[in-house]
């Protein structure tokens, strides 16, 4: 697992779910950040996608340990932070049985969701 990063993010994040669209709650941003990098690092970035349970397995190494020990956790969080994603068009829900999401890299994601404030600058 990597290294502790919760000092790094503190605050809430603002999300929002595919499913209930114009709806909005906060979360930890540590905890937000940590698995929106996760997932970000190990979707492809074409199909055929992940499905649900092969995301949250593949997330697991790549959380830090003081804010998932054990991998604590995860299943909620990658869920929400899937369908925040998908709702800001980052990740894409593949029509498929069973279901299967992938990056969309006609969306690239920055390294901070815009929900906290931050957005990437332009590219050079």
């Amino acid at each position: 697992m990597h290294e502790p990063e919760s000092e790094q993010r503190t605050g809430r994040v603002t999300i929002e779910n595919v499913n209930h669209p114009g709806h909005t709650s906060t979360a930890d941003a540590g905890m937000y950040h940590a698995m929106r990098d996760a997932l970000l690092q190990v979707l492809p970035t074409a199909a055929p996608g992940l499905t649900q349970a092969e995301m949250q397995d593949a997330v697991v190494p790549q959380l830090p340990d003081d804010l998932f020990p054990g991998g604590a956790k995860a299943g909620w969080w990658s869920k929400t932070v899937q369908l925040d994603l998908e709702a800001k068009g980052i990740v894409v829900r593949e029509v498929s049985k069973p279901l299967r999401w992938h990056r969309n890299e006609a969306k690239p994601a920055g390294r901070r969701s815009s929900a906290c404030g931050r957005r990437p600058g332009p590219a050079q």
